[in-house]
């Protein structure tokens, strides 16, 4: 069965995860309209890894989750026509 091409909203949510070599921080993602199911959709489909994290600011520890996307991802959007700057 061929895949079809990511929907016009998860891939935005893959560009902006092919953007950053580190991955984005949940919190990002949703302050860019990037809803949690979007998120949970793109982790179960193997677009996009989801890891938490221990980050210190300050004085705090908190936890947050970094979404990154996988070379699954990658190819996706490379099908839908789109360009990956920084990546080959």
């Amino acid at each position: 069965m061929a895949r079809r091409r990511p929907k016009p909203d998860r891939r935005r949510a893959l560009e902006l995860l092919a953007a950053s070599r580190d991955g984005v921080a949940e919190a990002i993602l949703l302050a860019h309209g990037i809803t949690v199911e979007m998120m949970v959709e793109l982790v179960r489909g193997g677009l996009a890894s989801a890891t938490p994290e221990r980050v210190v600011a300050g004085k705090r520890a908190m936890q947050i989750t970094r979404v990154r996307i996988t070379d699954a991802g990658r190819r996706a959007l490379a099908k839908a026509g789109r360009r990956i700057s920084g990546f080959p």
